[in-house]
């Protein structure tokens, strides 16, 4: 059983990040499900039950009632086309033409279950990100960076891609991959007040 009262449920060194910057906590146990879009599930609702699917199947596999597992999940989405990670470059050059002088929407959802009988709840964070026209040139220079090809929709924003976006709106963090103010008020509402933690020596 893991030693921490926090546990993440995910692979993403990002999710990792942005845990850390809370100052809490945590270790990683990595949920395998099956992450196949049910028929004509939007992402909104496919995101949601992906965060609490990882998070219940890290709880079940603990089996330690005191133990709060943290699952999140993203989507970025075109023309309500769910755009996953690119299966090689052609289909990444693809994703970054799509994406090209026009918005997106980026769905995070973070959710938390604690115990066998699980206490649980979700929240959704949705953005919208607005790409600068891209040359031709300017999706192979990316592409040959390696930044895009483990990313939902082929780009990371805190990475070189950052050049490529003239607006946000929304949670920086939850385009990311997990929004932390989302992540926050779930942690408190079970009882874990991040900011009072900043203030214990340590």
């Amino acid at each position: 059983m893991a030693d921490s009262q926090l546990i993440l449920a995910s692979a993403s060194p990002r999710r990792r990040q942005l845990l850390s910057q809370l100052g809490v906590r945590f270790e990683v146990v990595i949920a395998d499900i099956d992450e196949t879009p049910h028929p004509a599930e939007v992402a909104e609702v496919y995101v949601v039950r992906m965060a609490l699917e990882k998070a219940r199947a890290v709880a079940c596999r603990l089996a330690a009632p005191s133990v709060l597992v943290l699952g999140s999940d993203t989507s970025v989405v075109v023309d309500g086309e769910i755009l996953g990670k690119p299966k090689d470059r052609a289909d990444g050059l693809a994703m970054l033409a799509r994406l090209s002088g026009r918005s997106h929407h980026v769905y995070t959802a973070v959710a938390v279950v604690r115990g066998e009988q699980p206490q649980e709840a979700s929240r959704l964070s949705v953005s919208s990100v607005t790409f600068r026209t891209l040359s031709e040139s300017d999706r192979v220079a990316y592409w040959a960076t390696g930044e895009p090809t483990d990313k939902a929709g082929g780009y990371a924003i805190q990475g070189r891609a950052g050049a490529f976006i003239s607006r946000l709106e929304g949670s920086f963090s939850g385009v990311m991959g997990l929004p932390l103010y989302e992540t926050t008020e779930l942690l408190r509402l079970c009882g874990m007040d991040v900011c009072h933690n900043w203030l214990q020596p340590g």
